[in-house]
């Protein structure tokens, strides 16, 4: 589908829309490189630092990924802001209960597949959890995300690193920083540990552990709400 010349109005968003479009419609495949600048700006019948402005929107909503060198390419087809609109609105307990089916099986996937420098890094970022305090949400999405990455599994990591921020604004806009739960070091140790063994399933069992005291937390805050 060829794309039409934009008008003289919002001329960054009506290319914004487009391109989505173009994605949306299968036009570029899922790490296809995009046509340059130049070359959408022709098509378009508009100047190069419009295209420039509305690539740099879709990179910033994760659909597109800028190379230095070689051009922009393709990250997603799909975009992720009807996805964040509805994980933003969701009760913090369906929220948790989407965590705890990632984690659960990450760990589980994490725990067979797990190589040596996996293990560096979840130590390290175990150390880091220790060091940076029981409340520290950077650091506690940091060893979360070494375990999902441990899966060996790009997709499973790429939703993951969507999803996370929007889980820590959601139980925060919920619970208020002063409600929310101290960091549980012992039980990511004892992830950690279950990791390490190659054990899936104390894996999995200790990666719901982690989460029983934020839902015990909503739970208890929804009830005081009724």
């Amino acid at each position: 589908m060829a794309l039409r010349a934009a008008g003289r109005t919002s001329l960054v968003d009506s290319v914004v829309e487009q391109l989505r479009g173009q994605l949306a419609g299968g036009e570029w495949a899922v790490g296809d490189r995009i046509p340059t600048e130049h070359e959408l700006a022709q098509q378009l019948g508009v100047g190069r630092n419009t295209v420039r402005e509305a690539v740099r929107v879709l990179v910033h909503a994760g659909l597109l990924e800028s190379r230095q060198g070689n051009g922009t390419f393709v990250r997603s087809t799909a975009d992720p802001a009807a996805v964040l609109r509805g994980v933003r609105h969701a009760a913090a307990s369906d929220v948790l209960e989407l965590r705890v089916a990632l984690e659960a099986e990450a760990a589980r996937l994490a725990a067979e597949r797990r190589d040596t420098h996996d293990l560096l890094r979840l130590r390290a970022a175990l150390t880091g959890l220790r060091e940076e305090g029981d409340r520290d949400a950077d650091a506690d999405l940091a060893f979360h995300l070494a375990v999902v990455e441990a899966t060996h599994n790009t997709a499973f990591a790429e939703v993951y690193r969507f999803f996370s921020t929007q889980v820590h604004e959601v139980l925060v806009e919920a619970l208020g920083d002063r409600e929310m739960p101290p960091v549980d070091i012992d039980a990511h140790e004892a992830l950690v540990t279950a990791i390490e063994t190659g054990d899936p399933d104390a894996a999995e069992r200790q990666a719901r552990e982690l989460l029983r005291a934020p839902r015990e937390a909503v739970a208890a805050l929804t009830e005081r709400n009724r």
